[in-house]
């Protein structure tokens, strides 16, 4: 039974921001620290402050000879079966790390050169250039050092969905960034089928990590290799072309050298810069959350129904009384449309010590299309806004003031304002483009009729197949994440 079923919350997957995890099993996903390193929002700046403080700490009692410490350090992870991420054949059971998993990589990294010298630098590092660890045993330590702000994201998806919590829920071990320490302590946690439950947001999870031993060794580490052997004029592993050229075949280079996770370190360590390059290329890029497919695939779930999400929109009468009722199914729908760029919604979010509030407000997480063009043109994008109204009249100035009030440097310079319809759609987008010229902010408005077209193009490219036999000219894929609409009215009101 899945965290929906279970709690009766009347979503699927698609519409979900956390992964939809059975209650007993789990689904094989896995939480990648580079995800993380790539948030933008608070909240994933304050995971990276606890990856980076423990692994730099980690790393220090190593190279210091501290063994007591690092056992210390790696000693307090516990098995983190409230996830139910990974992989174990039946009941969700911790089968990654535990206490002796712990003291047994305390010892592999005190003795490991790649730690001691600098190769590994960070968690995801250890995959590469420590025994017997894969990305579940990754997925197990982040869940552990980020355990803090994933308790603090299940209380918010808890208050979304009226989920129940219980006091006094032993937390298990979380890491101070500041005192360097683990910490115990009791937490209000939901409690699914007798055990304590941690929600999971789906843009930080994978279903393989994004830094891969594979496409280091293939794309990085063999070429050097292969480069090397073409330099060595006494090499036996160089041949020569019937046109003159001389080539170094990879198989040969992996006959010679190894492929092993032993023969990866051996020979990284005698080129140190090699793995260094590679990891910067790939830090310097946004790895793409898992999509819609990817995680219907892994976790047998349905795809969004994107046709049912804007009937549920359109469907609510218009006035005051249903208001709660559209704001929840605009919520919903932008959940589900507008994933992998805007995720972590909070309702009713407060500001101003509580004395306003934001209907929906989401953190723009997007690696590519519209909300990456925002952030790419420096435009303060970082949580995009969203108010609801279910008038059965015309929204105005007021309506547009409401939502501009609600920008500032720390919060975002773009909201989005849905309604049901316009009385003079022209005048009103006039009235946006006159708040954008006087530097008070960028509001997208959508009536019904808009929402309509976003759902026929993320529909048009779910459901799009290549040609066959493909034309003579190359076919462009539609892309849902690039949001042709958004950026037309964007274009309107900034030209």
């Amino acid at each position: 039974m899945r965290v929906s079923e279970f709690y009766g919350i009347d979503r699927t997957q698609g519409s979900l921001d956390f992964v939809d995890v059975d209650i007993t099993d789990d689904v094989p996903v896995y939480i990648d620290p580079g995800m993380i390193r790539h948030l933008p929002d608070d909240w994933g700046k304050e995971c990276l402050i606890m990856l980076t403080t423990f692994f730099d700490s980690l790393l220090d009692s190593i190279k210091l000879g501290d063994k007591p410490r690092t056992r210390n350090l790696l000693g307090h992870l516990g098995e983190p079966n409230e996830t139910h991420l990974g992989f174990s054949a039946g009941r969700s059971a911790g089968r990654g790390f535990g206490q002796q998993m712990g003291a047994a990589l305390a010892e592999k990294l005190g003795a490991s050169q790649a730690a001691r010298t600098g190769l590994i630098e960070d968690l995801e590092d250890t995959a590469f250039f420590v025994s017997g660890v894969g990305k579940d045993i990754i997925s197990d330590i982040t869940t552990n050092i980020i355990r803090g702000p994933l308790i603090v994201y299940t209380q918010q998806m808890a208050s979304v969905f009226g989920v129940d919590l219980e006091e006094g829920v032993a937390s298990g071990a979380v890491w101070n960034p500041h005192s360097l320490e683990w910490e115990h302590g009791n937490a209000r946690l939901p409690i699914a089928g007798g055990r304590k439950l941690l929600l999971v947001p789906k843009v930080i999870v994978r279903r393989d990590m994004y830094l891969s031993r594979a496409e280091y060794y293939l794309n990085h580490l063999a070429p050097a290799l292969q480069a090397e052997e073409l330099d060595d004029p006494s090499s036996n592993l160089v041949r020569t072309l019937k046109d003159g050229s001389k080539r170094v075949a990879k198989k040969d280079i992996g006959s010679r050298y190894g492929t092993t996770k032993g023969d990866v370190t051996r020979e990284s360590l005698l080129r140190p810069d090699i793995y260094a390059n590679y990891r910067q290329l790939k830090k310097a890029v946004a790895p793409a959350p898992i999509s819609h497919e990817e995680l219907s695939e892994a976790a047998a779930t349905p795809l969004p129904n994107y046709s049912k999400l804007l009937s549920d929109v359109v469907d609510t009468p218009v006035g005051q009384e249903h208001a709660n009722d559209y704001h929840r199914r605009i919520e919903a729908l932008f959940t589900s449309l507008f994933y992998p760029s805007l995720a972590m919604p909070e309702i009713e979010d407060e500001i101003h010590e509580g004395r306003k509030r934001i209907d929906i407000s989401y953190t723009n997480v997007a690696s590519g299309g519209f909300f990456s063009f925002l952030r790419r043109s420096k435009i303060n994008s970082t949580y995009i806004k969203v108010e609801c109204k279910n008038y059965g009249k015309e929204v105005g100035n007021p309506e547009i003031d409401q939502l501009s009030s609600r920008f500032s440097p720390l919060r975002g310079q773009v909201g989005i304002l849905t309604c049901r319809s316009f009385l003079d759609k022209d005048r009103f987008l006039k009235r946006c483009r006159d708040t954008a010229l006087d530097y008070r902010g960028h509001v997208i408005a959508l009536d019904d009729d808009d929402l309509r077209v976003l759902v026929e193009d993320a529909t048009a490219a779910a459901n799009w197949v290549p040609a066959d036999p493909p034309p003579v000219e190359p076919e462009v894929r539609p892309r849902v994440e690039g949001y042709p609409l958004l950026y037309a009215k964007f274009k309107a009101l900034v030209h």
